[in-house]
């Protein structure tokens, strides 16, 4: 179908991209030096994975134009648009607030535009907040590069102003506190009071990221294989098949059984359970109730800390917990680990 003259264009590029197809606006003419004919001046609106997502990008823009070539674009406009683009009603709450908490500690780049903005302004809300804690300034930063990739992908703005940026701010690690081995017994002790005392162990006898298992739709769990596969992850790394334990095999069946969505795990009215959800409305009572002090990260480093208690094979641990980027290049190479080893190293944690 032809668009109307004067409303854009969207059209496929060649070669195998994650987002093929590129909507166009033109925005004045230029004469050719060469041909002293009229050429038109093209700004890309964004790309897109298939055509009827660039029309309705080239819809949006045309029943509101915004300037693309950031001559009057401030900072609060490219946040907004970056906003709408990144995040929707299953993004991560946590995430959701962290990058709102960063935006709000930018008001002195609000009213500025885009194309005005250096390296020393950016800088300078970061040592505006050397006060704060590494971890806060950071997600400043993040958001920083983020905006600016945003624009670059749009084709707006042609460099990162963000990427050498330095946090002043000192680093202070927190230490990792593993459950211990009777804490872990414990948990065992009361799994008949509380159904999600069961999620928790999951987390414990897997190793993944409480996020990792909250996406898992019920396809991407194999019973009779004894095996998940996480195909959302923080890291490429963390794209892997996870070993469902012998003594994990009937909690899985339960909470598949009772959800009434398509993830494997839900709330106790069978939908879909949040990170938001299961932290607030589960583990913190449980840690309250049970007098214990632990983050849901914990469950993570617990893993690794009782696989490496056992004496398991590093390689396979890290393969199991989604760290196959610190693998020698002889692990990741030359290392082939089928499911039954898996499951017979998940098996070890007593």
């Amino acid at each position: 179908m032809k668009l109307p003259n004067g409303y854009g264009t969207v059209y496929k590029l060649s070669g195998n991209r994650r987002n093929p197809y590129i909507a166009r606006k033109t925005i004045g003419w230029k004469i050719d030096e060469k041909t002293k004919k009229k050429r038109q001046i093209l700004a890309t609106i964004g790309y897109f994975k298939d055509r009827p997502t660039a029309l309705q990008a080239l819809a949006d823009y045309n029943d509101n134009p915004y300037d693309l070539v950031m001559s009057n674009t401030t900072f609060s406009d490219i946040y907004e648009r970056w906003y709408k683009d990144e995040f929707t009603e299953e993004s991560n709450k946590s995430t959701v607030r962290n990058y709102t908490a960063a935006y709000n500690r930018c008001s002195a780049l609000y009213q500025m535009k885009m194309s005005d903005i250096r390296p020393y302004h950016l800088q300078a809300v970061l040592d505006s907040y050397n006060d704060m804690s590494y971890e806060s300034v950071h997600r400043i930063r993040v958001l920083f590069n983020k905006l600016y990739k945003w624009c670059i992908a749009h084709d707006c703005i042609k460099k990162n102003y963000a990427e050498n940026l330095k946090i002043k701010v000192k680093f202070t690690s927190q230490p990792k506190n593993a459950f211990s081995s009777d804490e872990i017994q414990l948990l065992w002790g009361n799994i008949n009071q509380n159904e999600y005392i069961k999620m928790v162990l999951i987390l414990i006898y897997s190793g993944v990221r409480i996020n990792e298992l909250l996406n898992l739709e019920k396809s991407d769990v194999s019973l009779e294989e004894q095996v998940f596969y996480v195909r959302k992850s923080k890291t490429a790394s963390g794209v892997r098949t996870v070993p469902i334990a012998d003594k994990m095999l009937p909690f899985w069946k339960s909470f598949i059984k009772k959800s009434k969505c398509k993830y494997a795990f839900s709330n106790i009215n069978g939908e879909r359970l949040t990170y938001e959800n299961f932290n607030k409305r589960y583990f913190k009572p449980l840690m309250e109730e049970l007098n214990l002090k632990h983050t849901i990260h914990e469950t993570r480093h617990t893993c690794i800390s009782q696989l490496t208690m056992q004496n398991a094979n590093p390689t396979i641990v890290k393969y199991i917990v989604g760290h196959k980027s610190i693998m020698s290049l002889t692990e990741a190479v030359y290392t082939h680990i089928e499911n039954k080893d898996l499951i017979k190293t998940i098996n070890l944690i007593p």
